[in-house]
């Protein structure tokens, strides 16, 4: 034999980035620090990423001032967070394309508005969730 254990023969292991996290608290430390830089690359750069996080700051404040439920409240709150989290794919997805090819391409542009449909129906959803939760308040 050649040394190899059975299970591991026909095994291709892809090569390992030198940017790979570490382990134990090193890696959630930096996994912190790399979030940050992610959000002040968004704040930056993303125009939509702040009119969102405007809006999440409004919503807020809104929704801890209603008469309203604790879980509610969470869900007015949650869901212009889930808008953000998808507004940051959007935005890493176009970075990845762009970062590609600036060029024209139809596959550029189908990642391109499939990151924004995603966007569009978080907001659509922020709204379904206010309207459920604000009508009932305006029929009392």
């Amino acid at each position: 034999m050649d040394g190899m254990n059975n299970d591991m023969k026909g095994v291709h292991h892809a090569p390992v980035s030198e940017f790979k996290s570490k382990s134990g608290l090193q890696r959630i430390f930096s996994a912190f620090l790399y979030s940050m830089e992610g959000f002040k690359t968004a704040w930056r750069l993303e125009h939509a990423f702040r009119q969102e996080l405007v809006l999440l700051v409004l919503a807020t404040i809104i929704a801890l001032m209603l008469p309203v439920t604790a879980t509610e409240k969470l869900m007015l709150i949650g869901v212009f967070v889930l808008v953000l989290i998808v507004e940051l794919i959007n935005s890493a997805v176009e970075a990845v394309v762009d970062r590609v090819s600036l060029e024209r391409n139809p596959l550029s542009k189908n990642a391109k508005d499939l990151g924004s449909a995603a966007v569009f129906l978080s907001l659509a959803l922020a709204t379904a969730t206010w309207a459920v939760v604000l009508i009932p308040l305006f029929q009392r």
